[in-house]
C-alpha cells in the first residue's frame, strides 16, 4: 500500500492544505479519502472538524533481495608430482585457409517510444461573424450598460454559433475581476443577462458569457485534470475526490470520463461545496 497520513481541519478544504504543506506535494500528487467531515454542531456544541486521509509516493514493489553468496570452491587436494613422457614430435598441419569475412547486416534502428501526451496548448475555436439580431442587440445593450457601472471598459462581441445559445465574449485588459474566483463573477453576470434578455417574454435564448477565453481554457484544464485522475484510479484501484466545483465543471469532468475505462464518476455533498468523486469501477 501506499503511505499515508491522517489530517484535520476546520472543513476538507483546510485538512487538505494542510496535509499539502506538510508533504511538500501538489494537489494532483496525493489522493484524498475523507473520513470524517465536519460537522458545525448547535451553537458551537458537538462540532466536529473534518478528517482525512492523504495517500502519497509510487506504490509499494516486492523488495528483490540479492542471491546468496556462492560458496567458496575447496581447496584442491595436492597431487604428487609424477615424471611425464617426453610428448611425441608435433605433425605439420596443413596451413588453414583464411574465409572472407561476414558482412555484418545493418539493424534497424529502434524507433523512440512518443513521450506522454501533456496537455495540448490552448487554441481560440473561431466563431465567425457577430450576430445582427434584436436578442443580440438587447443582449450587446445590457452589458455595456452594466459594465460602465462596474467601470469596465471590456468590449462585448456577440456571436450565434446555433440557433436559440448565443456566445458572448467580453474583450479587453484587466478583466480578472469580471472572471472573479473560480469565474463566479462571471457566472453572476452571465445569470444577471440571461434574466434580463428573457424577461420581455417571447423565445427564451441561452446565453453563454466568457472573458479572455476563462471558459474554454478551464474547460480543457478540466478534461486535462479528468484524464490524469482517472489514469491514478485506474492504476492506485482507489477512488479520488476532486475539489468543489459548480455544476458546469461538474458536467466537463462527468462527460470527460464517461468512455473511460475502468473509472465511474458522481458528485456528492451540496453546493457551493458538491464534489465530483472519481471511483473506482471493479466492474471491469
Amino acid at each position: 500500500m501506499r503511505d499515508y497520513i491522517d489530517v484535520t481541519g476546520k472543513n476538507e478544504d483546510e485538512a487538505i492544505s494542510k496535509a499539502l504543506a506538510q508533504l511538500g506535494l501538489d494537489r494532483d500528487d496525493v489522493s484524498v479519502e475523507v473520513l470524517e467531515r465536519a460537522k458545525s454542531g448547535f451553537l458551537g456544541l458537538g462540532a466536529c472538524p473534518a478528517k482525512i486521509r492523504v495517500y502519497y509516493g509510487p506504490e509499494e514493489e516486492a523488495e528483490i533481495l540479492p542471491p546468496p553468496p556462492a560458496p567458496a570452491p575447496a581447496p584442491a587436494p595436492v597431487r604428487e608430482e609424477v615424471p611425464r613422457p617426453a610428448a611425441p614430435e608435433k605433425k605439420e598441419r596443413p596451413e588453414r585457409r583464411e574465409r572472407p569475412p561476414r558482412e555484418k547486416k545493418e539493424r534497424p534502428e529502434k524507433k523512440e517510444r512518443p513521450a506522454a501526451a501533456a496537455e495540448e496548448p490552448f487554441q481560440p475555436v473561431p466563431l465567425g461573424e457577430e450576430a445582427d439580431d434584436e436578442k443580440a442587440a438587447a443582449i450587446k445593450d445590457f452589458l455595456t450598460g452594466l459594465l460602465e457601472h462596474m467601470n469596465s471598459a471590456a468590449e462585448v462581441k456577440v456571436y450565434l454559433p446555433e440557433k436559440g445559445r448565443y456566445k458572448v465574449i467580453l474583450e479587453g485588459q484587466g478583466l480578472g475581476s469580471l472572471i472573479g474566483r473560480r469565474g463566479e463573477t462571471l457566472d453572476a453576470i452571465q445569470q444577471i443577462t440571461s434574466y434580463a434578455v428573457n424577461r420581455g417574454g417571447g423565445t427564451r435564448v441561452r446565453i453563454h458569457l466568457d472573458a479572455e477565453n476563462y471558459r474554454a481554457k478551464r474547460e480543457q484544464s478540466l478534461q486535462h485534470l479528468a484524464r490524469k485522475v482517472a489514469g491514478k484510479v485506474v492504476r492506485y484501484r482507489r477512488s479520488v475526490t476532486l475539489e468543489p466545483m459548480n455544476a458546469y465543471e461538474r458536467h466537463v469532468i462527468h462527460t470527460a470520463l464517461q468512455e473511460f475505462e475502468g473509472v465511474t464518476t458522481y458528485s456528492t455533498g451540496t453546493d457551493p461545496n458538491r464534489r465530483v468523486v472519481v471511483a473506482f469501477d471493479r466492474g471491469h
